[in-house]
């Protein structure tokens, strides 16, 4: 860190993730500098950001669209590099004081485990890290002094609670969920729901294979595995609650009965500045919540035996090593399928649980067997999910 700027790296900077993360690195302004930015194909918006916001570095994944940013950038100062090396050697890069990821897939565990083994403040949005990798980032993490912040509303929201307290004090953490558009639908009434349906989430704007998440409850069952390395707790300690407002993000609830809540409007830009200004507070861009236009707040415990994703989550989470990764691959290579209009909305949960049944877990797992695992998945969901047999 040079005269007390904090350059941070962004990878994945074309994202929603990103492209707020450099809204609120311009309006903290002096002392925060977006030093290196990333995308995987989108080199036209790689460019803008790079000729407005002038990073030493910038990364394109994709390198077949590497000199086609070349061109784009024939008067930039600063390093121009591609593919997956190129965002290792920005995860790991001395000039670099935290980086912040939000690389969908597996395509950014390597920079992850690169920056921990750097000792890096890792500000992390994408879920695939501690999912699949959990175990193995939070002890390289911890080998290096490296610190692991969460961007992810409801991480974020659960770390801020724990500032009220001691990881020993915690009774339960309560991540809450949205319940997405088929909140309070039977199992039979799922069977029915379309693609438009799916995508017609009731409170977030988000990409389409989030947002199906959300309508399957996977995005909340991926979060419970992600709480359970990123806290440290058992998983008898995480609860979920559906909450449709999504005004209150998380609680924490302590041995001696307080409860403590992080609420907000439902807006990115908090839980981004906080990861990048920890453990200090400033003024940002986030909106701001104003409590006599709520209304009510309403919780409810979910439907677990119609989204059969949440109950598989926490035996994922129990089980451990490549279950995760298992549980993961499946369902993007499920929703994928689905987004293409080539299977039902209940296949995707079918596909998570024939996968699930048919691996052999491996335990302690290395990077490389994790990589292989999600491999092993996605094929496996395009051969039990034959579009010609299985959709009717």
């Amino acid at each position: 860190m040079s005269n007390g700027t904090k350059n941070i790296a962004i990878l994945g900077s074309t994202g929603s993730v990103g492209r707020n993360a450099l809204k609120v690195i311009a309006a903290l302004g002096k002392g925060f500098r977006a030093a290196a930015l990333s995308a995987h194909s989108n080199y036209k918006l790689l460019a803008e950001q790079a000729k407005q916001y002038q990073p030493d570095v910038i990364c394109i994944s994709d390198e077949s669209n590497y000199e086609a940013l070349r061109v784009e950038l024939k008067d930039f100062g600063g390093k121009i590099l591609c593919g997956g090396a190129g965002l290792v050697e920005i995860a790991e890069s001395g000039g670099i004081d935290i980086v912040l990821t939000s690389i969908v897939g597996v395509a950014g565990l390597a920079p992850v485990l690169a920056a921990a083994k750097s000792g890096k403040r890792l500000a992390i949005a994408n879920k695939e890290p501690l999912v699949v990798a959990g175990r193995l980032l939070t002890e390289t993490a911890k080998a290096n002094g490296a610190e692991i912040l969460p961007v992810d509303s409801e991480h974020s929201a659960i770390f801020q609670c724990m500032q009220a307290g001691c990881v020993d004090e915690v009774q339960r953490i309560i991540l809450t969920a949205s319940g997405g558009p088929f909140r309070g639908y039977s199992a039979q009434q799922i069977r029915d729901v379309t693609l438009e349906q799916a995508l017609a989430h009731p409170t977030w704007n988000m990409g389409p294979k989030i947002t199906v998440d959300s309508a399957t409850m996977m995005n909340k069952s991926l979060e419970v595995i992600e709480a359970r390395w990123l806290f440290g707790l058992p998983i008898e300690k995480i609860e979920v609650l559906i909450h449709p407002e999504s005004i209150v993000h998380s609680l924490v609830e302590y041995v001696d009965g307080s409860v403590i809540a992080q609420m907000g409007t439902p807006d990115m830009c908090l839980p981004i500045q906080y990861a990048l200004t920890y453990p200090q507070r400033v003024k940002g861009i986030a909106n701001h919540l104003k409590l006599d236009e709520l209304g009510s707040l309403n919780f409810e415990k979910p439907d677990v035996e119609t989204f059969r994703a949440l109950k598989l989550a926490f035996e994922v989470a129990e089980t451990g090593g490549t279950a995760c990764a298992v549980f993961n691959a499946a369902n993007e290579a499920a929703v994928g399928l689905f987004l293409d209009g080539k299977i039902n909305f209940v296949n995707i949960v079918e596909a998570i649980e024939h996968c699930l049944e048919k691996h052999e877990v491996i335990r302690d797992a290395s990077l490389e067997e994790l990589l292989d695992t999600d491999l092993w998945a996605r094929e496996e969901v395009n051969q039990c999910l034959n579009p010609n047999t299985v959709k009717k």
